[in-house]
């Protein structure tokens, strides 16, 4: 009998945690792959992931936050149209347009223009592949270290998603987020990963303390990290 050979993928699987050391609980899952670049074939590799992740873990609802996704709650939490509104000045802006625009390299930044450019035009700036070295973020006058690697985009996505409280009663009762996109050994700064943080500390009654950078800061370092730059260490 003739063995086929198919395809294998890993994605990482981003859950909550209430009761645990951590906010949130990282693994890779591994699932079939479907070879295609068709939204089709995408949402194939979304369901197999899907498939795996509830029955490893026994989980009902499970919410694929890339552009792929079936469901339609995932465009509101995308850092691409998710509002982080300046208190002080009313003005609202993406995540993705604050993160970008704060950046600090070796020969340049913070380049704040990118603040009012279309989303995806910030990200693909040419100034931000050709300034040099990642040295840190500065936005409203403070500034971020690199590390750890995603406190300040998880500082902005988590602050963001606060203030849209309209989406939250939905977003909890999900129990495990993924990104089909991300892939965890070319990037580190994952929107679900920042969404399962949120719903951890919602859940731990800890929203009122993640308003003000050092406060967060301070929270955050409570609790290991486990984000997907710890499951390749060593290798």
């Amino acid at each position: 009998m003739e063995h086929r050979n198919i395809p294998m993928e890993e994605r990482p699987v981003f859950m909550p945690r209430v009761n645990s050391d951590n906010l949130v609980k990282t693994d890779m899952v591994h699932f079939e792959r479907h070879v295609g670049f068709s939204s089709a074939q995408k949402r194939k590799s979304i369901n197999d992931h899907h498939s795996v992740i509830r029955k490893k873990y026994g989980f009902k609802k499970v919410l694929e936050l890339s552009s792929k996704s079936k469901d339609k709650l995932s465009v509101p939490l995308s850092g691409f149209y998710l509002k982080l509104t300046d208190q002080d000045t009313g003005q609202q802006y993406s995540v993705e347009n604050i993160f970008q625009s704060s950046k600090v390299f070796e020969h340049g930044g913070p380049y704040t223009d990118l603040l009012t450019v279309p989303p995806r035009k910030a990200r693909k700036d040419e100034r931000l592949q050709n300034s040099g070295k990642l040295i840190g973020y500065k936005f409203q006058g403070i500034e971020w270290d690199v590390g750890p690697l995603t406190a300040f985009y998880d500082w902005l996505y988590v602050n963001a998603l606060k203030q849209n409280s309209q989406l939250h009663d939905e977003l909890m009762q999900y129990q495990a987020f993924t990104d089909m996109t991300f892939n965890p050994k070319r990037a580190v700064h994952c929107e679900a990963y920042s969404l399962a943080m949120f719903v951890a500390l919602k859940k731990r009654e800890l929203l009122d303390k993640i308003a003000e950078p050092i406060d967060f800061f301070n929270l955050y370092s409570e609790f290991p990290v486990s984000n997907t730059e710890y499951l390749f260490e060593g290798e």
